[in-house]
């Protein structure tokens, strides 16, 4: 069977590589972090000493990192050193620039290449639940969908290159607005004497269903998977949320589109992230949106 390179062993990368191994892969990964080598190396993944020792001989590149610039580095080492026909797959959440400059690397030395960035979080992450978003070469792309299908649960080809990043940072926009605004009702309930579960019980069942409020409610009770009752430790923390949320308004600016509520949703968890909050689950911006309503 291939044997995978995955080179970002970290809250998302790490699971899903130990996944690929559970599917049966040779999996060999890389990461600067000792204590994600070490979790990744206790559930089967070969720890190489380096990315090029983690690619050499791999059928399959995976990277999961934190950014544009992380990926374009760990590419421009690894490209070099792939034979012809290599799949490369990054699934990083990136600006769509960087993902069609990586395509382009790719496409220069006569690899296959896909952009796949994820959606589910950690959760989804260990439980091979992943959404994940595709773009590039129809070819490639099937090439690729086999091995994703390992790591998740829905895997759609969006278009061409770039394309995965473009539906991700449209996505995640969509959730950090709706977000906002499911928070924005429970603390709006509360002045007004509902109980959550009354809120809970009516919205989940008409016109104000959403992700936000039926899978990741931001209070404590109604969905007792939600970080709300694990004290708002990060499935999503802020921190990343803010950083798709900045992507997203760097692409309206650059193409042009009006993305209002997006800029506020930004300028909200920025200010959340600038309180100290960055590492608390996204969902926790209900305690900011609640020191912020008048007693």
């Amino acid at each position: 069977m291939t044997r995978i390179a995955f080179i970002g062993l970290g809250n998302m990368g790490g699971p899903m590589a130990v996944n690929l191994v559970k599917a049966g892969f040779a999996v060999r990964g890389f990461d600067l972090a000792e204590s994600s080598k070490k979790m990744a190396a206790e559930s089967g993944v070969t720890i190489a000493p380096s990315i090029a020792d983690a690619v050499q001989d791999a059928g399959t590149v995976i990277t999961m990192l934190p950014a544009g610039q992380h990926v374009l580095d760990v590419w421009n080492e690894v490209v070099p050193r792939l034979p012809q026909g290599t799949l490369i797959v990054d699934c990083s959440t990136i600006d769509v620039a960087s993902a069609g400059t990586a395509h382009e690397l790719a496409a220069a030395a006569g690899l296959r290449s896909v952009d796949a960035p994820v959606s589910g979080g950690t959760i989804g992450a260990k439980n091979a639940t992943l959404t994940f978003m595709a773009g590039g070469d129809p070819k490639a792309f099937a090439a690729a969908k086999p091995i994703l299908e390992k790591m998740g649960a829905k895997i759609i080809h969006c278009g061409e290159a770039g394309a995965g990043q473009a539906a991700k940072i449209c996505n995640n926009m969509i959730l950090g607005i709706s977000m906002i605004g499911v928070c924005e009702a429970f603390t709006l309930g509360e002045k007004l004497g509902l109980s959550h579960q009354a809120l809970f019980d009516v919205a989940s069942t008409s016109s104000g269903q959403c992700w936000s409020l039926t899978s990741y409610c931001p209070v404590p009770g109604p969905v007792p998977a939600s970080p709300a009752n694990n004290g708002y430790k990060p499935g999503f923390a802020t921190a990343l949320m803010l950083k798709d949320l900045r992507l997203s308004q760097e692409a309206a600016q650059a193409t042009g589109a009006v993305t209002p509520l997006g800029a506020h949703a930004q300028a909200l968890y920025q200010a959340f992230s600038d309180a100290g909050h960055g590492m608390v689950d996204f969902s926790g911006i209900i305690a900011y949106l609640r020191q912020q309503t008048k007693k």
